[in-house]
């Protein structure tokens, strides 16, 4: 169904300096992680991860009950009861409850976990490597989770409900985008079947991480992914310490700002830690805690606790407590057995930020995993492409790129004056030997005009690229439309594009074969070409 070709992201110009550099092992940020993403750092990890205490008893618990009622696969069932053992380790990626799964890369995170996890198994037959979907269901950034796109189109839920995402409810405004949705993709051949899927997980009044949770089992259970939704008030119970240090010592936020000096010494920063890092989070509120004039206060209410009454409700209610980005991390591999963690660049940057933090509170660094990328190209855009006389490789450089060397392969007569470039400059060279000779003050005037004369040339070269591009204004197009449907909005169409359109088109086949696209320590962009 589909070819694959591999490709550094380097080659991409899509990531971050701190992503490529981070690739690349450079000795600026060696300091700043635990295991290098290769087997032996893996190894290195899990001989560290036996000495940390996590309670996996609770974690089945947990995970035993937020599968009631949920029909899933043996090997998801098998996989939970596993992680009991001592000797089986979770391989973790998170992201929060986006709408319908929101961008495509979601996926491939997800697709990561799990081929790292199999990779694993075979490579380090003592140990078993559970792939688990950690989701971030508290998240209340409502306008980036509330829409997704597909083929270019926007779908935006709106509500008035407020508070953790996850926690919302599916409503007959949700509903109405699944109709609009079946309009746009029910004449694919597996359109029916992708929509029949979104209306059997996205069902009123079900809450949006439990419709998550049902939907990722349904295209994940089969490979043995497992779903953790930590908001939980027994999972929460085992941060009450670290809890206690942000509220009252506030010391997460000194220990990582020290990290972040570092760090800035090179790259830019991309979490700054507050001086308290949670929120309250209770019903359809979560707002940050403050501390303001000798009392605590949950802003945008009137929620206010003294210090002994914050204690005390911390210590009978962990679950309205919500860490922030610099919390959430040690929060899970607190809670987790977990030796491996897949990242897209963002998240790659702010847990660079982290390590000190981690060895404070002597939770072990998981091995930082950047997540595997993809390109989809469906065999309509290749022809375009090949017909243009390009590789998929070349739609990487920007629209001015291939237009010019369209034009340069194709047009009549020179329009780069390089060459005459090179002339006038000996040109003036001879001039200004002359006139010096005759008197050394006329040099400066020489180069003046020399200067003049170059940039009027340019504009010359310009002039002359501009019209020979008018000749070619069906390339133009041609070139645009294949840029937007590969990179919609300028940026790489993992980010932007939902996966029920290509599932619609190719149906569980298209979910099998990111997988066997999928790496697991290689590191390299996978373009996916549909034969």
């Amino acid at each position: 169904m589909f070819a694959t070709q591999y490709i550094p992201y380097s080659q991409t110009n899509s990531f971050s300096k701190i992503v490529t550099d981070y690739l690349a092992s450079k000795e600026e940020l060696k300091p700043l992680f635990a295991f290098s993403p290769t087997i032996e750092g893996i190894k290195d990890a899990i001989a560290q991860k036996k000495s940390q205490t996590v309670d996996r008893k609770i974690l089945v618990d947990v995970l035993n009950e937020q599968y009631t009622n949920i029909v899933t696969s043996k090997a998801v069932k098998e996989n939970i009861v596993s992680l009991l053992s001592e000797n089986i380790f979770t391989v973790c990626t998170a992201h929060q409850p986006n709408l319908f799964t929101g961008p495509l890369y979601f996926l491939y995170k997800i697709l990561h976990a799990i081929r790292l996890s199999d990779h694993l198994k075979s490579e380090l037959p003592d140990y078993h490597f559970v792939p688990v979907y950690y989701m971030g269901s508290e998240d209340a950034d409502f306008d980036e989770l509330n829409h997704t796109y597909v083929e270019g189109k926007k779908f935006q839920w709106k509500t008035e409900q407020k508070g953790a995402v996850g926690r919302m409810k599916v409503d007959k405004a949700l509903i109405q985008l699944i109709d609009e949705m079946q309009g746009q993709l029910g004449g694919e051949q597996f359109g029916a079947e992708i929509i029949g899927l979104i209306r059997k997980c996205y069902s009123i009044g079900k809450t949006i991480q439990q419709a998550t949770l049902e939907i990722v089992n349904e295209l994940f259970g089969a490979y043995g992914l497992v779903v953790l939704i930590a908001d939980h008030p027994s999972l929460k119970q085992q941060m009450i310490s670290v809890f206690e240090d942000d509220l009252f010592e506030n010391r997460p936020a000194s220990i990582v700002q020290k990290t972040s000096a570092k760090l800035s010494e090179h790259y830019n920063v991309q979490a700054h830690p507050r001086a308290i890092n949670l929120f309250y989070l209770k019903d359809d509120l979560r707002e940050r805690v403050e501390f303001d004039n000798n009392q605590f206060a949950v802003i945008n209410t009137a929620i206010r606790f003294s210090k002994d009454q914050l204690r005390q409700e911390l210590k009978e209610h962990p679950e309205r407590f919500s860490p922030n980005v610099i919390l959430r991390g040690l929060y899970q591999e607190t809670i987790l057995p977990n030796i491996a963690f897949i990242e897209g660049g963002g998240e790659l940057a702010y847990w660079l930020q982290l390590k000190d933090l981690f060895a404070y509170y002597k939770i072990v660094f998981p091995v930082l995993v950047l997540r595997n990328s993809f390109l989809i190209v469906e065999k309509k855009w290749q022809e375009r492409i090949t017909k243009l006389g390009f590789s998929v490789n070349d739609f990487f450089a920007s629209n001015d790129y291939l237009l010019n060397t369209i034009v340069a392969k194709n047009a009549k007569a020179p329009v780069s004056l390089n060459g005459d470039f090179e002339k006038a400059t000996a040109l003036f060279e001879t001039i200004r030997e002359q006139a010096s000779a005759v008197d050394p003050t006329l040099s400066q005037h020489v180069a003046a005009i020399k200067k003049r004369s170059l940039k009027t040339l340019q504009e010359l070269e310009k002039k002359m690229l501009r019209a020979e591009k008018r000749k070619y204004a069906d390339q133009q197009r041609q070139i645009q439309m294949v840029k937007t449907a590969l990179f919609p909005n300028n940026g790489l169409q993992e980010r932007v594009e939902n996966f029920s359109s290509f599932y619609a088109k190719w149906g569980r086949g298209f979910i099998d074969a990111l997988y066997q696209a999928s790496l697991a320590l290689e590191q390299e962009f996978c373009i996916l070409q549909q034969q």
